[in-house]
Order: structure tokens, then sequence, then C-alpha cells
């Protein structure tokens, strides 16, 4: 239900909506109201759209926690990896797909090839809809280890489908393990949502961000004319904005 909720709360979903009410409204007496919806519509979508509009959206959340080398990390029990960034193997294909969030995975085995802590620990569940029968989790693992990381050192939670459960469930892994203190992994855009959560489960983690998406670029016409790209950033945005309301709601955060 969250994920259908967040679809139609994105700019193109919410554009939709006010598109198909204005053009109810518009044949008849509310002509007016529904020529407004369609003008508010078409506006959204085009600020969204516009590269200025999604890198100012963007640097709000991805500027909480700034990129940081390896170097600057301090040394830790574990790894916590999130999932989002690989997807797990289809049924009908032999390995995992990466996305553009697999910078994730990539980083753990950076800062844990550099010796910052001697576990990683790989979050993320079954994806249903995805049709797959191997979780994020498996998808990471197989990923780490063909980037040197051996088995020994890699621990998988499974359980969890979203950023509240990877908190949770990695919090139980973590506590039957005797350790405290991780470092966590995830994109920058994600990583206030995935902070709040771990920190309302209890678990001392320090923020490894990486996946930074915001592009300082000079100014430029480009950047006032509407790309698909920036559709995707300013969605992105939207939907951790509203996922945070959500877990403060939910007091997951």
């Amino acid at each position: 239900m969250d994920k259908i909720l967040t679809q139609f709360a994105s700019p193109l979903g919410l554009a939709l909506t006010l598109s198909l009410v204005g053009l109810l409204l518009l044949p008849g007496r509310r002509r007016l109201a529904g020529s407004g919806l369609l003008l508010l519509a078409l506006t959204g979508l085009g600020l969204s759209s516009l590269p200025v509009v999604a890198d100012t959206l963007l640097r709000s959340l991805e500027e909480r926690y700034p990129e940081l080398s390896v170097a600057e990390l301090p040394t830790a029990e574990a790894i916590i990896v999130l999932g989002g960034g690989v997807d797990p193997v289809a049924i009908d294909r032999p390995y995992p797909d990466l996305q553009s969030g697999a910078d994730r995975v990539w980083h753990a085995a950076r800062i844990f090839h550099a010796g910052k802590a001697p576990l990683v620990i790989l979050s993320g569940g079954i994806i249903p809809r995805l049709g797959t029968e191997v979780s994020e989790a498996e998808a990471m693992r197989m990923f780490l280890a063909d980037l040197g990381v051996p088995a020994e050192a890699i621990r998988l939670e499974e359980r969890s489908r979203n950023t509240h459960e990877n908190a949770v469930f990695t919090a139980e892994l973590l506590q039957k393990s005797g350790l405290a203190r991780g470092l966590l992994v995830t994109s920058a855009l994600h990583m206030p949502r995935a902070m709040a959560a771990f920190q309302e489960a209890g678990v001392e983690v320090v923020p490894a961000a990486t996946d930074f998406r915001l592009r300082e670029e000079p100014p430029h016409l480009l950047r006032w004319l509407p790309e698909v790209r920036s559709l995707a950033i300013s969605t992105a945005v939207l939907h951790e904005y509203l996922g945070l309301w959500m877990y403060r709601h939910r007091g997951w955060a």
C-alpha cells in the first residue's frame, strides 16, 4: 500500500491525477476549476523536470551527510549495507543486475578492504513484485564476492522489505552477534531516513554515504530546460520526504 501511495504522490502521479479531475470538470459549470487544475498539473510537472529545481531539492537531502573518503571514516565492528542497489536474480536469468544505487555495494567493499571493519552485513529481503526467489542481500553477496570480499566476512539479513525493517532486523542480528557499532552504507539521498530508522531501532551507526547524484554545474541555459533525469530526481526526493513523514508519524524515526 505504501508503494502505491508514493506513486500517486510523485510529480507524475499528481499531475495525472489533477489532469484527470480537471478534464472531468471542464464540461460542467466548474470549467474554471478544471482549467486551474490542468494548469497546476502542467506547472508542477514542468517545474519538477527542471535541473535547477531538481538539484535544489536533491541538495536539501544529500548535503545533510557529506561525502567522506574511506580514510576519513572511523573504524567500526561492522559495515551495514542497505538493499536497493542490486536487482536480485530473476527466475530466467543467471545473474543479478546493478542499479544506479549499486555504489552502495562497491563502497562497502572499498571500506572493507581498507580495514575499517571486519564484517559486512547485507540487509534486504525478497521482493515479490520482481518475481525473484533470491533476496537483495544474496544478490549483494554475489557482487561483494566478485569484489573480493571473503564469504566468512559476510552476514545476510534477508527478512526486511523496507528501511524500517532493515533497521529492526539488523538490530536483532547485531545484538545476537554481540556487536554495537556499524558504518551505515546507503545512497546519500536515502541516508537521512536510514539514519533516523536505525537510531530509533537503537543501533549506533556512523553514516558512510555514497551514490551522490548532485552535480554542481555553472549556470547555463540547459539548467532551465526540462529533462527526464531531473523529473526522476524530483520524484526520488519527494519519495524520501514522504517516507520521512510517514516514518515519524508511525514512530519509526
